[in-house]
């Protein structure tokens, strides 16, 4: 079995979460800027953040042969801050030529206030100066409906955003529909005890089929599952999908929209199948 894993964080992972993702078959690891369990108060702060994404977790995945890829933003739970917000936006660009960096993310809501979408305006702005990929981080339990709606007309709004080129994660059963109307990519986040199990999960694709859906874990400081992209192939071919099937939803789907970005491309290009 071989699969990417396109959003976990990492940093909040053990090296033996590493090496247990490549035992399973994990080709590449991508780990979108998130919330650390408590609000940064400094500009600084999130510079050394990046710092960790750009310099030091790359370095500690290649130890264990894995390639190491990540976006940068401010996350949605520290927007309600717009000056800081509007600060950490400004020393994105510094680090936007690093040579894993893939885009900007994981922005969007987290309570649907008019801050947060203040600070995702911004976000977006910055992805379409810079030509950048987006990944969406949409709100949880029963904000989710209303925060995808509003993130899907902030997309919607700015004329250099390209759908195909946005990835709205998190989605579940009653979002899935609209994201993949709007042109975007869905993704699935697999989650023990919210968001999507991996049986939910399969009902999705059995319901909505295998174009432009991915899966990931997340793989964060809660509750959550470092391998639950490879556990959830094992559904699916409890469930009759064919091998075929299931590689192209949890390795050639995330490399068909991740190498939009040419520093993926470089690794897993054209030739990729």
């Amino acid at each position: 079995m071989r699969y990417v894993e396109p959003h976990g964080h990492m940093v909040s992972r053990t090296t033996d979460d590493y090496q247990d993702m490549v035992t399973a078959g994990c080709a590449a690891v991508c780990e979108p800027a998130f919330w650390a369990g408590f609000d940064r108060g400094s500009v600084e702060g999130f510079r050394d953040y990046f710092r960790q994404l750009t310099e030091y977790e790359p370095a500690r995945a290649a130890k264990y042969g894995l390639p190491h890829f990540c976006w940068l933003c401010i996350n949605p739970k520290e927007s309600e801050d717009v000056k800081l917000a509007e600060d950490v936006i400004s020393i994105i660009p510094e680090f936007l030529d690093r040579p894993t960096v893939l885009g900007i993310g994981e922005i969007g809501l987290n309570k649907n206030s008019r801050n947060e979408v203040k600070v995702l305006e911004r976000h977006v702005d910055l992805a379409a100066r810079h030509n950048q990929l987006i990944l969406v981080h949409t709100p949880h339990l029963e904000d989710k409906l209303k925060g995808t709606r509003l993130i899907l007309d902030v997309l919607k709004n700015d004329s250099r955003i390209q759908p195909h080129r946005v990835l709205i994660d998190h989605v579940e059963e009653h979002t899935v529909k609209i994201v993949l109307e709007r042109g975007h990519w869905a993704g699935m986040t697999l989650y023990p005890i919210s968001k999507c199990t991996p049986a939910r999960a399969v009902d999705i694709l059995d319901v909505y089929g295998q174009d432009r859906l991915w899966m990931n874990s997340a793989c964060d400081w809660g509750e959550s599952v470092p391998l639950a992209i490879p556990r959830t192939a094992l559904e699916m071919r409890r469930r009759g999908w064919s091998a075929d099937a299931i590689d192209q939803v949890i390795y050639r789907n995330p490399i068909q929209f991740l190498r939009q970005a040419p520093k993926f491309a470089a690794k897993f290009g054209e030739g990729e199948r």
